[in-house]
């Protein structure tokens, strides 16, 4: 009955879909005589060098829009509507569809001049555009058709520096960037780049006034080569169109404000407020402090804004005053700083309802949540939140109770700067990493067990901007974990037994210490994303163990007061990469690798740290905890989220995304992956890792999903079905894609946020 549905639900889907598509062919009777519809618009290139997907974006007038960049749907939608609009049904369908985009002859032939320019830009200065086009019935393809013919290149590069105090200024830095015995290409964007180069030296340098258009260039080349020469003029300073050229000023700082922004005062120390300030009585003026300075107190919760004026003030001899001998004779120029501060809301309380869906069991959620941004008068970010939880969980047998209690409370206290002992005010003002300590406590209470968790950790994090690169480093991370009570059924089934299958897991329901620390990078630049992150816990305690000689409990592992602590190491990987086709479409390609070790002290890695596969950001054929290890398929389903985990995990995703309309986007994907244990355990049949075999454990599903994506969150829906489930290791259900059952198959998560 399932496969008759499920092939119900692709026919019509099918025929829906075809429908529209042989609409989209009948949006002719939109088209007027002698015009023509832009079907579609191609760019080809007789160079090597171009890459003409750069230069779509310089054609003005593109075709209909696509989705998953095939179909035409929009326009399809707009063809199913007739002409006359006085129907509702017709305007409507006019207007949730997309009018026929009209071949423009003008608009064609203003793209071939602006690809020209853009090729003559990259210094393609011989280059010509022509335009070809195909017409069947209505329909035209454009095809702009690139010649760009050998590029320029830069021979010499020269400057020519009006400014005698600037060219002194500038001397170390000017054999940067060009190379006589490797020539350039002659390209706008690289001379642009040079201007941009020198200009962010001086205004560093104190020249406040002093921007990029006081340099021009000028270029030479000799008739029938390719090889030109290239001079960049600094000119002097003009302070309007009549004056005379002069010296360009250069800038001290002279007076520095601190200004409340509102009636309520500054409420940072002075301390917190010149460690965070770099603009300094005395120093030069510069733009990078001034970008740091804003930076640094953007990062301040306490501040809300800050604005920054300068003031010119009125210019004195260096000869009275005696400073900066190396510029005698010329004339100081002095600015004052004021700097004015914003105050935000010191305190905020909010209220967060949830619903909760975990494996199809229901229930609610709420967290009550109290901030303090400016605790100590320094910036402080203190927080508390109070969660409470309820779920009721269904397919137990043979427990009293059916539901599941969570209460917590979290605390966290963060500095904006680096608090460590022994640190200089320099490097505490150079850096821009936040302090962060947090205590949290967790009471669960299910049917199988009661649960308790205590964590206190500190920890850093900080930012490289230029390099994209972010860092967190866990110095002390605490986890104590007490079992206070445990059912008889819980223990029966799955602890006491020594023969039973889970015996192994009894580690996981007994008192633990978790002490690790860990380093984490992650980079984010140019639609990359890379994440790395590696952590080990118990090797502080192992190094106490050899010196004091901790107790042994009775399974042989050593404690500390009486409780065991686990001892691992970990590692994470991930990255995703974004292609874009289009303002409209992309590819997203997302890998997630994972491995953990345990030794020493432990057999096995606590609960937390164990990896799990299936859900809304893994393999969405699958629910969280449904898939793996390996070829492992699970007994009676009652408790089995406890040996769906393992010590290994691959992630392999592929998703393509598109715009459908409004606020609505569309993707299709491919999700491979599993999880798999590092040692052989009973309990896991076919869960180990082997080499020769991890390949042909690869669970596989494909879906379709649909996102409401309003910029600053997006609900998502994606629906998946099993392709390829290694726990059907010989049937015919192993290839479920030949033979699929909507009930076994079919998997739908509702998520916010984008999968990767």
């Amino acid at each position: 009955m399932f496969r008759i549905r499920l092939f119900h639900l692709h026919f019509i889907l099918a025929i829906g879909i075809l429908g529209i598509l042989f609409a989209a062919c009948s949006a002719e009777k939109f088209v007027p005589d002698n015009e023509y519809m832009l079907d579609k618009v191609e760019i080809r290139s007789d160079a090597k060098g171009i890459n003409p997907s750069q230069l779509a974006q310089y054609v003005r007038q593109k075709g209909n829009s696509r989705w998953f960049s095939f179909f035409k749907i929009p326009l399809g939608t707009y063809a199913l509507a007739g002409k006359d609009t006085t129907k509702w049904i017709n305007r409507t369908l006019q207007k949730v569809g997309e009018e026929p985009v009209l071949y423009d002859t003008v608009q064609a032939r203003l793209s071939c001049e602006d690809l020209r320019i853009a090729m003559n830009n990259m210094g393609y200065m011989n280059a010509s555009v022509d335009i070809d086009t195909k017409v069947k019935g209505k329909k035209l393809t454009a095809i702009y058709n690139l010649h760009p013919g050998a590029p320029f290149v830069i021979k010499n590069f020269s400057y020519d520096i009006e400014d005698s105090l600037i060219a002194e200024i500038l001397k170390p830095h000017l054999p940067q960037g060009f190379d006589k015995a490797h020539p350039r290409q002659f390209t706008v964007s690289s001379l642009d780049d040079e201007r941009k180069r020198l200009t962010k030296i001086l205004n560093d340098s104190g020249y406040y006034r002093f921007n990029k258009d006081f340099i021009y260039y000028s270029a030479d080349s000799i008739r029938g080569s390719k090889e030109v020469d290239v001079t960049l003029h600094l000119t002097k300073f003009r302070a309007n169109g009549k004056a005379e050229p002069t010296l360009h000023p250069r800038y001290f700082i002279d007076k520095v404000n601190i200004i409340p922004g509102d009636s309520t005062g500054i409420h940072l120390r002075k301390s917190v407020i010149d460690d965070n300030n770099l603009i300094e009585s005395g120093k030069y003026f510069s733009a990078s402090d001034l970008q740091k300075t804003y930076n640094n107190f953007a990062r301040l919760g306490a501040v809300r804004y800050t604005n920054i004026d300068f003031r010119e003030k009125q210019t004195f001899d260096n000869i009275i005053f005696g400073r900066n001998t190396s510029l005698k004779g010329s004339q100081l120029h002095y600015l004052d700083a004021d700097i004015k501060l914003s105050n935000n809301k010191p305190h905020t309380i909010s209220f967060q309802p949830e619903g909760t869906n975990t494996a199809g069991d229901l229930g609610v959620a709420g967290a009550l949540s109290y901030q303090n941004r400016n605790l100590f008068k320094g910036s402080e970010l203190f927080s508390i939140e109070l969660r409470a939880a309820f779920e009721a969980i269904t397919g137990l047998e043979g427990y009293d109770n059916h539901n599941y209690e969570e209460y917590s409370v979290q605390t966290r206290l963060e500095f904006p700067r680096f608090l460590a002992p022994f640190v200089t005010r320099d490097f505490r003002r150079r850096s821009n990493a936040t302090s962060e300590a947090t205590v949290s406590w967790d009471l669960q209470n299910r049917p199988e067990f009661h649960r308790r968790v205590f964590s206190a950790a500190w920890k850093y994090h900080w930012m490289n901007p230029l390099k994209h690169l972010k860092y967190d480093f866990d110095v002390f991370d605490l986890s104590y974990v007490y079992m206070p009570w445990i059912s008889q059924t819980f223990k029966k089934d799955y602890l006491d037994d020594v023969s039973n299958r889970n015996a192994i897991l009894r580690y996981n329901y007994e008192d633990l210490f978790i002490m690790k620390m860990g380093f984490a990078a992650s980079y984010n630049y140019n639609d990359i994303a890379i994440r790395g992150q590696v952590e080990s816990a118990g090797n502080l305690l192992s190094g106490l163990n050899s010196i004091f000689n901790f107790k042994e409990n009775a399974d042989g592992q050593h404690t500390l007061f009486n409780i065991a602590y686990a001892q691992y190491i970990k590692f994470d990987f991930d990255f995703t990469k974004i292609i874009r086709f289009d303002e409209r479409n992309s590819l997203v390609l997302h890998g997630d690798f994972g491995i953990a070790w345990p030794f020493g002290n432990s057999k096995v890695l606590p609960f937390e740290k164990r990896y799990i596969a299936g859900g809304a950001n893994s393999v969405r054929g699958w629910s969280v905890r449904e898939l793996g290890p390996g070829k492992f398929k699970g007994y009676d389903g009652r408790i089995d989220f406890i040996n769906q985990t393992g010590d290994l995990k691959i992630d392999l995703n592929a998703e393509y995304r598109t715009h459908l309309f409004w606020k609505f986007d569309g993707a299709a994907f491919v999700d491979a992956g599993n999880i798999w244990t590092l040692r052989e355990y009973a309990e896991q049949p076919g869960g180990q890792f082997k080499f020769d075999e991890f390949y042909k454990q690869l669970a596989v599903a494909y879906g379709l999903g649909l996102r409401l994506n309003f910029d600053y969150f997006i609900l998502r829906l994606d629906a998946g079905m099993k392709a390829i489930n290694p726990s059907y290791e010989t049937s015919k259900e192993h290839f479920a894609i030949f033979h699929p059952n909507l009930g076994r198959d079919f998997k739908l998560h509702f998520a916010v946020g984008l999968p990767f």
